[in-house]
This record gives C-alpha cells, structure tokens and sequence, in this order.
C-alpha cells in the first residue's frame, strides 16, 4: 500500500512528509468556495452598494480629510486591491490627495518597512500620498479618548482622530480574542494607543470563557473595540474574506458593524470543519507570512487550542512547521513575548506573574503560550533558530521525523494524528457533521 504524502505551508513553499506507520492521521480543511472571477469588479460593486450605508463617494466631500486604516504586513488581506477602489471614489467625491492620509494599522507589531508598503499598497499610491505606520508608544501623536469601561484610558494616533472620515480595510478570518478579525478591530487596536492594546490583551479578556476563536457574541474584545471605534469617525469598511489560496471568496463594504456581520456569517460557513474527537497530535500549517517570526507561528498551537473544545488531548503533542527567519520578531511586542517565555523559570511561573502583575502589549502571547504549554507540548520544525526555540520552552525539531520522534517518547508509538494544513484558516468544532478525511 502506498503511503500517504502530506503537505503542509512552509515559508513560501510547502513541507511534505510521512508519518510512521504506528500514527493514523486524519486531515481537515476548510470548505471550498468560488473564488471571485473578477476581484476588482466585486470591491467597486460592494463600495458603490454597500451595507447599512450611503456609497463611499456621498460620505465624502472636498475639503474632508480622510484617513485610510490598512492591515500591516502580518495580514494577507489584498490591500494592493482594496484601497485603490477606496481612493478612486474618494476621487469622484473631489477630495483632495493632501488631505488623504494612509495609516498602517501595526498595532503593538514593528513598523512596516517601505518595501512592505508597496506591496500592501503599490509604489504609485506609496509615492502619491501621505502613508505613516501607527505610533503606539509615541505621546505627540495619540489623542486621548476617555475611559473605556470605567478606568482604561484609550489614546488613538491622531491621524484617526483629527479625521473627518475614517475608512478601514480587513480580512474577516478566525481570532483568537476577537473570535473573527476584521470590521472595527483594524481601526481599534491596529490605530489604537499602548494602554488600550494592553487592557484588551490583558489577563481577563484571555482567561474569559467567551474570548474564544469563532465567538462574536458576548465576547468582551469585541464589545470593547466596537465602543472604542464609535468614538472615532470610523464610518465605513471594505473587507474580505479568503480561501487557503490566499483568493477572495467574499467582498462586503459598508457601515462597520453590518458589514462585518455578513462576512462573519459567510467565514463561518468556511472555516469552521467538524471533527468527531480531540486528538494525541496535531500539526497545523502556517506559512508565510505568518511564520516569519515564532511570535506569529505560534498562533497556529493556541488557534488550534483555543477552539470551542482544544484540539489535542492534555499531554498530547501539536507540531507547527515555522521557519522563524525572523527569529522571535523585531517588533516591540514581540520582544516582550521572547523575554517573558525566556526569562520564565517555569511555565506556572508565567500564568501566575500574569494573573497576579497583568502585563504590557506583546506579553500577551506568553500568556496564551503558556496555557497552551500547561496541557500540551508544542514541536517547532524547521526554524532558523532552534535556541530560541527552546529557551521559549518549545520543542525545535529540524524535520518532521525528527518532531514524530519526540511524539512517540511522550506518547508511544501508536497515535491519531490530525493534520491541519492551514490552521489559522481552519476552525475545527468537536462534534457532528462529517469529519475529515482520513488516511493511514
């Protein structure tokens, strides 16, 4: 009998391998959908018909300044296509290019490098108008906002606030706090302050029963950008939701939150695949440009940990291919998150200096690891940078026989393995429907 191939995202290209013979594995995917034929022709139809609201060129006005929040470099959303549609409307609406302003919407991440804003963007509408990254540790460019929810001020970059229309781009796929990104998160956190990324990254909102990937109601991260976007000019959106491919399935424009819902109800109907079980291994692919740095990566253990029910059994093992050219990440939260996972003499150390003492924007993600790392063990293949790795108590492994044989110490040799190729775009739901498919 001929063995099973596997292939999973790896960098650019793809890692393949096999598993040993005492391993069952089953792979799921997310469901197909039609790519859009003409992915220009759908954003101009969805700006030009847009939900809940009146088209762009009507919000807009000569003499209006604009501000334009597009996803940062860790996002796959085609910008490249999105904002030369928003642009063009503005146009017809006579506003005035010097009154444009693009905003990367980098949140607590590094900033964007120029060659990564042409490739968001194009080098025509780089070298046209006003683009600047968001600036969350820098006071002379945040405008405070209030208090949120009783005590938490929310600073955003001026170039929100000073607007008169504020228009945001996004990719509406699973998130670990938001449930589904996109729709007022690009604008609330991508554009937002240190103090308010930090209370909503914080230990209360991760520990919460409702922050959970897939959920949207009754999850306080939501409810909390949602009051945080209305306080800006925040009035209209055009997102998207993508296939494994990186394809445009679904396009909608228009007033945030209905917007956004509509994408949400279409995601789902995507990504979220029945499995009938929890299982002892799982390996989820990444691939770029998520696994450039292991802060990234490693989304791909707690997305498939923090489903509705996690994935992987305790004491089971989850293996994620990653080649971490970046090592842990340049950016200032991911800094925080290579110290704290480093620096930690234990991971019950972690959890309790959380719960205990909160944390600053980035940390966060050593939190969510080291729940993860409580109930599981997590194999990192592949990575440039195997000592770092292990110093954030991770497993490195150089191949994938390699990861299959620390499986088989902790677990023996006789396992079922569930192989999830895109595992930020695949949302596995423990009972009913029909499972993946499987393969020896």
């Amino acid at each position: 009998m001929q063995k099973q191939i596997y292939k999973v995202p790896y960098s650019k290209s793809f890692m393949e391998f096999i598993l040993p013979e005492t391993m069952h594995g089953t792979v799921i995917v997310s469901h197909h959908g039609e790519p859009l034929e003409d992915v220009p022709a759908a954003i101009h139809e969805a700006v030009i018909h847009p939900v809940g609201s009146k088209p762009l060129r009507e919000l807009a006005r000569r003499g209006a300044r604009v501000c334009i929040v597009f996803t940062d470099i860790t996002r796959s959303c085609p910008d490249y296509l999105l904002v030369p549609v928003i642009l063009a409307e503005l146009q017809k609406a006579d506003v005035n290019d010097e009154d444009i302003t693009l905003l990367c919407a980098t949140g607590m991440h590094r900033v964007s490098t120029p060659a990564e804003k042409i490739a968001k963007l194009g080098a025509d509408i780089v070298n046209r108008f006003k683009v600047i990254d968001n600036e969350p540790q820098n006071p002379q460019v945040l405008e405070n906002l209030g208090v949120i929810q009783g005590n938490v001020t929310v600073n955003m970059h001026r170039a929100v606030v000073d607007a008169d229309l504020v228009i945001a781009t996004g990719i509406v796929e699973p998130h670990q706090y938001a449930g589904y990104s996109g729709g007022n998160k690009t604008v609330a956190i991508g554009a937002a302050g240190e103090s308010f990324i930090a209370y909503t990254h914080g230990p209360a909102f991760v520990d919460h029963p409702h922050t959970r990937l897939g959920r949207i109601e009754g999850n306080p991260f939501q409810e909390a950008v949602i009051e945080v976007a209305r306080r800006t000019k925040l009035t209209f959106i055009v997102n998207v939701v993508l296939d494994d491919e990186k394809r445009v399935l679904c396009v909608q424009a228009g007033e945030p939150s209905l917007a956004f819902q509509e994408l949400v109800s279409f995601a789902k109907s995507i990504y979220e695949v029945p499995i009938l079980k929890q299982y002892d291994i799982a390996i989820g692919g990444v691939g770029y440009p998520k696994d450039t740095n292991l802060y990234q990566a490693s989304r791909a253990a707690s997305y498939l940990f923090f489903a509705p029910i996690p994935v992987v059994r305790k004491g089971g093992v989850m293996i994620i291919p990653a080649r971490c050219e970046e090592g842990a990440g340049s950016g200032v939260g991911e800094q925080r998150f290579l110290a704290a996972m480093r620096d930690a003499p234990n991971i019950q150390f972690i959890l309790e200096d959380a719960r205990q003492n909160g944390y600053p924007p980035g940390q966060q993600r050593a939190f969510v690891m080291a729940k993860v790392l409580e109930q599981v063990s997590v194999v990192i293949v592949g990575s440039e940078f195997p000592d770092l790795v292990a110093a954030c108590k991770m497993i490195p492994a150089t191949t994938m026989n390699g990861a299959f044989a620390v499986a088989e110490k902790k677990l023996g040799k006789s396992c079922d393995v569930l192989v999830v190729p895109h595992s930020l775009l695949t949302l596995p739901i423990i009972g009913g429907g029909q499972p993946g498919k499987e393969a020896g």
